[in-house]
């Protein structure tokens, strides 16, 4: 069966919501995946291994966020020559895209593996949370290659307009996580007894199945892409059009990821409660991005298409029913994490100073993650659209002239101490939106060209 539409007729919302909600489904139990995680760590050793496993997966999803370039840079092409038409040419682009995906995730995923003490002694952690988090790390850095070879087949599925089979997968895969995690943490019949970096060892399964499922797919023509190996080869020149889309952004996501972990060498020195409230409070943030992230991909796709059919005002009108219907998800998420903080974070772990520390963090934090959703949309699209540059642009100007040294300042020079940190993400998420909303009104983003 293939499921698939033509996106470049018919109602704009109801497109747009064709593609977002198998990819917001998805996106729960992509959230889910680290928030299990989370929950055997504080649960089993306690909140300063929350912190650990928060460290680690920050620098999991920076070696992701290395290689997320090429998957914008295969969703940008492939969209377009699905929009004009042109299947060979979306198939031959999807190869070459899985064969790059497939080498770089591979090394960096072992100088991951290789790095991981010296990474974690970088960031000035205490020797208890060193400890608890190294293996972790690890099984995280051998996983982050499976799940970039997952998720580049799964860019490709949603390029072409296929959204159910990458959330099938996605299903199969985080169900499998969850399962299994508790087998390999305690040592249940028979299973290797290998506590916290159990639950990162079958994450490296879940991803593998989830992996095998979108190939077969691809190259079984249930796919609106069908793949095949026949004539094969490889074209320099197309992977190197790829890496000239996909670098700049790439370095968008790498730029957001190096903040984070500046961040939390700033957030180190006040001490593992806090390490582990800015911990939980990034990942319970993530979880609300639910919405917006599978909104922002939907747009994304949906913008690429239509430009590829030449449709400019259908492309526009994309993004502005995807930022409205973003900002009012976000909203409803960031009230009930203001009203309700305790309720999310009893989950993970009972500390009554942890508890203290953990509820401020996430107030201030569901304030200013309202605003998150929109500036995520409009980067999705402009990416995907092939613009990849002025989200680059943008991030450098929020992170790295705003974020970052307004975090240091607030939380070392002022009576907020660490709870300067969270205030200067907020002012951050609110300039990146103004910037984003400022270029949208150009216009430049529809004139790229990327095939």
């Amino acid at each position: 069966m293939r499921h698939s539409r033509d996106l470049t007729k018919g109602s704009v919302p109801k497109n747009l919501w064709f593609l977002a909600w198998p990819q917001m489904v998805e996106g729960v139990f992509n959230s889910l995946d680290q928030m299990v995680d989370l929950f055997w760590a504080g649960r089993v050793i306690g909140f300063r291994a929350i912190g650990g496993i928060g460290v680690a997966q920050a620098y999991a999803h920076l070696v992701m966020m290395a290689r997320t370039g090429l998957d914008i840079a295969m969703q940008a092409m492939i969209s377009r020559a699905v929009g004009a038409g042109r299947m060979d040419t979306a198939n031959h682009i999807a190869l070459q895209g899985l064969t790059v995906t497939i080498i770089l995730s591979s090394v960096l995923a072992v100088a991951g593996v290789l790095a991981a003490k010296p990474l974690l002694d970088l960031l000035a952690l205490s020797d208890e949370v060193i400890a608890v988090t190294i293996v972790y790390l690890q099984y995280q850095f051998a996983g982050s290659a499976v799940q970039g070879w997952r998720k580049s087949a799964e860019a490709t599925l949603q390029a072409a307009g296929d959204v159910l089979t990458p959330m099938k997968a996605t299903l199969l895969a985080r169900s499998l996580h969850i399962v299994i995690t508790p087998f390999l943490i305690f040592g249940w019949f028979g299973a290797p007894e290998m506590g916290i970096a159990g639950a990162a060892a079958a994450n490296i399964i879940a991803q593998a199945v989830g992996f095998v499922w979108n190939m077969y797919a691809l190259f079984a023509g249930s796919a609106p892409l069908r793949l095949t190996l026949r004539g094969y080869r490889l074209d320099v020149p197309l992977m190197g059009r790829m890496l000239k889309i996909g670098l700049p952004a790439s370095g968008t996501q790498l730029e957001r990821g190096l903040s984070e972990l500046m961040l939390v060498r700033l957030v180190a020195p006040f001490g593992d409660i806090a390490l582990a409230a800015y911990a939980l409070t990034r990942r319970l943030e993530r979880l609300t991005h639910i919405g917006s992230m599978g909104m922002g991909r939907a747009s994304g796709i949906l913008v690429g298409q239509n430009l590829g059919a030449g449709s400019i005002e259908r492309a526009k009108s994309t993004v502005r029913w995807a930022v409205g219907y973003v900002l009012v998800i976000r909203g409803f998420a960031g009230i009930v994490l203001l009203l309700a903080p305790a309720f999310f974070i009893l989950i993970f772990n009972q500390d009554p100073a942890f508890l203290v520390v953990a509820i401020i963090w996430i107030r201030i934090q569901a304030v200013s993650g309202m605003l998150l959703g929109g500036g995520q949309v409009l980067q999705q699209s402009f990416n995907v659209a092939g613009d990849t540059m002025a989200p680059l642009l943008i991030t450098f100007m929020s992170m790295w002239v705003l974020e970052v040294p307004a975090a240091f300042l607030l939380s070392q020079f002022t009576p907020l101490g660490q709870y300067g940190i969270p205030v200067a993400i907020g002012l951050a998420m609110f300039l990146r939106l103004a910037l984003y909303a400022l270029y949208y009104r150009t216009g430049r983003w529809t004139r790229v060209k990327v095939l």
